[in-house]
């Protein structure tokens, strides 16, 4: 199995529940498909650089996954007849890539300890 990166912007009129909904969605396709979901990070609601759809901010998620070669043409299939994505990138990670999410997601946790101590 390959490691991959998808990163999805979904359309702001969504609720949170229905961005969560669909985030759901791609992540049991990737089960049913035979991978296996490593981390998924929401970036919540951000501008973009350039309106798509005549809307100017989006929902952002990075999903990092484990699966194999022909799941991916299924997951882009699956993201293009889905009305409520509006972008999305799937990028396959090499060690140096898997080695630096690691941290990165190692940086993050460390980061939001102190946060929810003080709530």
């Amino acid at each position: 199995m390959n490691s991959y990166e998808t990163v999805f912007i979904l359309t702001p009129v969504l609720s949170e529940e229905q961005a969560k909904e669909a985030v759901q969605a791609f992540e049991s396709k990737v089960k049913e498909l035979g991978g296996k979901v490593n981390h998924s990070e929401s970036w919540g609601l951000r501008k973009m650089a350039y309106p798509i759809q005549k809307k100017s901010t989006g929902f952002y998620f990075l999903t990092d996954f484990a699966a194999p070669g022909e799941a991916i043409a299924e997951l882009e299939v699956m993201f293009k007849r889905d009305e409520r994505v509006m972008r999305f990138l799937t990028v396959r990670m090499d060690k140096d890539h898997v080695a630096y999410a690691e941290k990165r997601r190692a940086r993050l946790g460390k980061a939001k300890k102190p946060a929810e101590a003080e709530a």
